[in-house]
């Protein structure tokens, strides 16, 4: 995985979607996310391109199978980090608290792809994340949905997780035709209570 930049986090996380949502369709899509490639790292951007356009042609369960595999990207990520870095977070106040969510939300991002990219900023309660170079949005013909939820359900859930009330939205997507993925996330006031 690390050869083509793919991460482990999120093709495990998209398995454990899959089964989750799909599980009679799971050995369809062993083909391409087989335990040996998951635990070798061998999977590589053909593979997970294969996945993802099948994916796609299931309708809804799509958007249910990548939200719940970036909220699992985002539960392991922060199941890996040391408990003493865990607890300084929890303890930050929110304007820091958030931003240094945003931060290991961008570490996320790179981990699942290394073509990715996030920017983000925090503005008047309102945090915003760029996302450029998403694997999600890479198609041949514009969607006529947001295809990021994979990164709009994992930073929800970082937020969640470090007690910041906030849902990350998607207002634009590669895939329907603009420049970037961006996602839109209103901090919610009085989490530190």
């Amino acid at each position: 995985m690390r050869d083509a930049g793919v991460g482990r986090v999120l093709v495990a996380s998209l398995h454990q979607g899959i089964a989750d949502i799909l599980p009679t369709r799971l050995g369809f899509y062993e083909n391409w996310l087989n335990s040996a490639g998951l635990r070798d790292g061998t999977i590589g951007l053909a593979p997970l391109y294969a996945v993802l356009s099948f994916l796609r042609q299931e309708g809804d369960a799509y958007h249910v199978i990548t939200a719940r595999a970036g909220e699992y990207a985002a539960e392991w990520t922060v199941a890996s980090m040391p408990a003493t870095r865990r607890a300084l977070l929890r303890a930050a106040p929110v304007w820091l608290r958030s931003r240094l969510i945003l931060r290991l939300a961008g570490g996320l991002v790179r981990a699942s792809f290394r073509g990715n990219r996030a920017l983000s900023r925090v503005r008047k309660g309102t945090a915003s994340m760029e996302v450029r170079a998403s694997i999600f949005c890479t198609v041949r013909e514009p969607a006529r949905q947001p295809l990021c939820g994979f990164y709009a359900a994992a930073v929800t859930r970082l937020m969640t997780l470090f007690n910041l009330p906030a849902r990350a939205e998607v207002v634009a997507c590669r895939a329907t035709g603009e420049p970037t993925c961006r996602l839109r996330v209103p901090i919610g006031r009085g989490a530190d209570a």
